[in-house]
């Protein structure tokens, strides 16, 4: 009797205690796999970033957003190179903004005033044989509601979103950029959504940054946009960041990069549209307010989308796989981009490019909506 009374009561207690270790057993495994499962942190995207920040506002100061929001990115630094306006004008717009987004830390570094080779005088003659140059950035002529100057470099019309009080570093963007991808090997994705300026004479002072750099993404490339010149917008169909700048372009197209992406075309997939600009302003935040009062409605998000796909490629979608430079000779093609499949290139210093043709907009787009209304 004692023996059956004691065998149930026993029983009972070895099976709840089996459970209880087959629980514990099964909750550390499932904590196993939930630990497992979750994500491992992103590392971090070490990005310096080359532009001509014509402002307040518009596509080129809009770029900037992306890189102070996003999690993923290490901004370096950031050059300003002479393109949609003066370099002068363009480092008191980038600083101004780098205070209304509360980023008073991020350097910015002043760099080339002019074009390797060409110059307003040059242009005016090759307009004069050629035919004319819709948007000729700083050397475009004033007029009404823009406040080009063409022969003041370093005039600075009054600012609507008021003067900067922070300053630019003493170090120039060429030797800033050299100095990141040296202290950085294999690691610095250099972002270039401006004339490439800065970026050659890097290269000349530095040939050794093409190899230790990451990877260069630029902005230019458009092709086979002649038509759209005729028929669309002028502005919007020329590749002005090359026209401005051929000779750094070549350069820095014929550089031995171990990855050169060029944007191109794709860059106008998405427009700052009324309903996208009113949604970002309805955030009420500072970078917000700015964006609904400075952004240009039915401009393309050019520089944005550029930023973009450098921080996260997954958003490409389509890409060719191309040999790419830029027409340096006298004559109508002057500023250019050609390319060849690799078997009927020259094979005279050109090299592969990764263009890319399609991105998911819609992601970029919601995406890019989140980061501007913080």
């Amino acid at each position: 009797m004692l023996l059956r009374t004691k065998a149930p009561h026993w029983r009972p207690a070895a099976l709840g205690l089996s459970a209880l270790l087959a629980s514990c057993m099964l909750a550390g495994g499932a904590f196993a796999q939930t630990a497992a499962a979750a994500p491992a942190p992103q590392p971090k995207v070490s990005i310096f970033f080359d532009n001509d920040f014509l402002g307040p506002g518009q596509s080129n100061i809009q770029s900037l957003i992306p890189l102070l929001r996003d999690d993923r990115v290490k901004l370096l630094g950031v050059g300003v190179v002479t393109g949609d306006a003066w370099m002068t004008e363009e480092t008191a717009h980038a600083l101004r903004f780098l205070e209304i987004a509360k980023r008073p830390d991020v350097p910015i570094h002043r760099g080339a005033r002019m074009p390797l080779m060409r110059t307003q005088a040059e242009m005016a003659n090759w307009e004069a044989r050629y035919g004319k140059v819709p948007f000729k950035g700083a050397w475009s002529t004033p007029r009404p509601g823009r406040t080009y100057h063409p022969q003041d470099p370093d005039l600075i019309p009054p600012m609507p979103e008021g003067a900067p009080t922070i300053k630019a570093s003493s170090e120039d963007a060429v030797h800033a950029l050299i100095r990141n991808v040296r202290a950085h090997p294999g690691e610095v994705t250099i972002v270039s959504a401006g004339p490439l300026t800065n970026i050659a004479l890097a290269l000349r002072i530095a040939p050794d940054i093409a190899d230790l750099a990451k990877e260069i993404v630029i902005e230019p490339g458009k092709l086979d946009t002649a038509v759209a010149r005729v028929t669309g917008n002028t502005d919007y169909a020329t590749d002005f960041n090359f026209l401005f700048d051929p000779e750094a372009a070549h350069i820095v197209l014929t550089a031995p990069w171990k990855r050169v992406t060029v944007m191109g075309n794709v860059t106008a997939a998405a427009k700052a549209t009324q309903p996208l600009v009113d949604r970002i302003g309805a955030a009420g935040t500072p970078v917000a307010t700015y964006l609904k009062t400075y952004a240009r409605i039915g401009q393309p998000l050019w520089d944005e989308i550029t930023v973009a796909v450098a921080i996260d490629r997954s958003l490409v979608t389509e890409e060719l796989v191309a040999r790419m430079d830029v027409d340096t000779l006298p004559g109508p093609s002057y500023g250019q981009p050609v390319v060849w499949s690799a078997q009927m290139a020259p094979n005279s210093g050109e090299r592969e490019v990764h263009i890319v043709r399609a991105i998911d907009v819609d992601r970029f787009v919601e995406t890019f909506a989140a980061q501007a209304s913080k």
